[in-house]
């Protein structure tokens, strides 16, 4: 069946953002590569499955993709009216919720480079969200590409000497 929200070069997230805080009372957003968030392993009926975790964690711009798509679906499906009304929900500026939203203005298929970057076995995450926030500002989308591939190159795994 044909989803009326889906349109081409779009993905659906079906699983709910959750905001809440620490320990220490500082709030979060629980997302993707989190107990319980858009990148937990889920039965048929969306309950989280209990169970060893895979290896590494998710990289912090995957996690901000994510997190992007969800805020957009959030807004077009009316749960909330604006990125205001998000930023307050969420616990974070207005500015911070506009950043995040700038990943949805990248090229489909670097959308989806981001969402599939491997798993961070150890170490630092050689991709940073400054890294790609020039190419957010490029409005061409082949342009953002030719950027993407410079940036790729650079931040790929030196073998070692």
């Amino acid at each position: 069946m044909h989803d009326p929200r889906a349109h081409h070069g779009a993905w659906t997230v079906h699983h709910p953002v959750r905001f809440g805080t620490t320990t220490h009372g500082a709030k979060r957003i629980r997302g993707i590569g989190q107990k319980g968030g858009l990148g937990a392993e889920r039965d048929a009926v969306g309950r989280v499955v209990e169970g060893a975790p895979p290896a590494g964690r998710v990289p912090r711009v995957t996690r901000l993709m994510a997190l992007a798509v969800q805020f957009e679906c959030l807004l077009r499906e009316g749960v909330v009216r604006n990125q205001a009304e998000l930023a307050a929900r969420a616990g974070v500026s207005r500015a911070r919720v506009t950043q995040i939203m700038n990943f949805r203005l990248l090229a489909p298929d670097i959308q989806e480079a981001i969402l599939a970057l491997p798993r961070i076995e150890k170490g630092r995450d050689r991709l940073c969200e400054r890294d790609l926030r020039p190419i957010m500002a490029e409005l061409h989308w082949d342009r953002q590409r030719s950027m993407w591939a410079t940036l790729v190159t650079r931040c790929r795994p030196q073998p070692p000497a």
